[in-house]
């Protein structure tokens, strides 16, 4: 009996062979969790993001083009593009809008601010529920957001609008200057550079900044602005108008008047808006493309919601068609230089 015992087999016993197969086919499994956690994981392509853009005003067509850029991009690198404005130019107006696109939990709100500090409360809470915030166009408060994708450098675009005023002046005369609202952050950098360059350079020596007045980033209110200029200071020779909505209203306002014989304007707004203006010698213009500007804002948004930017100096990121880009100081990121824009090369902007 004991014999017979020791001679049956043991139940569920393993060959050598089988023993060897389960380890090697263990290893290969193992081998490739491996590689879908590290290797695999790391070549594969990060989700792309959903962007939320909130411009300064939802009738201002400089915003609409802008949005056919991120779209553009959107078509090329996926995610989603979500724009919501508002119907005044506020930093107020712009709070609702944010708290609405966390709501719906976008990735990324990219904001064109109002008021640099009246948005910043709602985009830090939208920051802490994990909202990435990218700036385009004009700027929020540096704590508020990662990063700034800036059209122009400020201080050469600002050269560039009082170089322009300069020659249609002849260097000499009163201007004045005509800004959207007193907040907002681009146009207030602008101004604060002209006047320094008043100041330190003897070619603007014979030229004098009057008055700034506000439009409002109302086609109505600029008007009436542009016409109360005239009226208050009989020897004014030009005005300069930093706002896309601004400088075509002025100008059809003083046309309508009888005055742009009289008053020179330069500034900022779409080329093809003032070409007839240009075309006169009434006026020039300082313009760069703006559906660029939405284009790189969304490749922006995706590198920083993917996690291959922070928003730290030096980094950089690929923006499809317009190549490589590098982040400078508080995270701004500049699109390029401006062009001002004469009776020579005005055909070239189709915006």
């Amino acid at each position: 009996m004991l014999a017979l015992i020791r001679q049956a087999p043991a139940k569920n016993k393993i060959s050598p062979l089988e023993r060897n197969m389960n380890k090697l086919l263990s290893s290969i499994i193992l081998l490739g969790a491996f590689c879908v956690t590290i290797t695999c994981g790391a070549d594969a392509p990060a989700k792309a993001a959903t962007v939320g853009f909130i411009p300064k005003l939802d009738t201002d067509p400089y915003f609409g083009v802008a949005k056919s850029g991120a779209e553009e991009a959107q078509k090329e690198i996926g995610g989603t593009v979500i724009q919501e404005a508002p119907s005044s130019a506020t930093g107020d107006a712009q709070i609702e809008f944010i708290n609405d696109l966390v709501s719906q939990r976008v990735d990324v709100i990219a904001i064109a601010g109002n008021d640099p500090n009246a948005v910043a409360p709602a985009l830090k809470r939208a920051q802490a529920q994990g909202v990435r915030v990218v700036s385009y166009d004009s700027d929020v408060a540096k704590s508020a957001r990662g990063i700034f994708v800036n059209q122009v450098d400020f201080d050469t675009v600002a050269k560039q609008m009082l170089e322009s005023m300069g020659a249609l002046i002849g260097y000499h005369g009163d201007f004045a200057i005509l800004s959207s609202t007193a907040t907002a952050t681009n146009q207030n950098a602008w101004i604060d550079s002209m006047k320094k360059e008043l100041e330190s350079n003897p070619k603007f020596a014979q030229m004098k900044l009057l008055q700034v007045a506000y439009g409002e980033e109302s086609e109505q209110v600029n008007q009436q602005q542009a016409l109360a200029l005239v009226q208050a200071f009989p020897n004014l020779k030009g005005i300069i108008i930093p706002a896309g909505i601004g400088l075509p209203a002025a100008a059809r306002a003083l046309d309508q008047a009888g005055l742009l014989k009289k008053i020179k304007l330069t500034g900022l707004a779409p080329a093809s808006l003032m070409k007839k203006y240009i075309l006169d010698g009434s006026a020039q213009d300082i313009w760069w493309n703006v559906q660029d500007l939405g284009y790189l804002t969304y490749y922006a948004a995706q590198a920083y919601a993917q996690g291959k930017i922070t928003g730290k100096k030096g980094e950089t990121f690929a923006a499809g068609r317009l190549g490589n880009y590098t982040i400078g100081e508080n995270g701004e990121v500049i699109l390029g230089a401006a062009t001002i824009v004469t009776p020579e090369n005005v055909q070239t902007f189709k915006f």
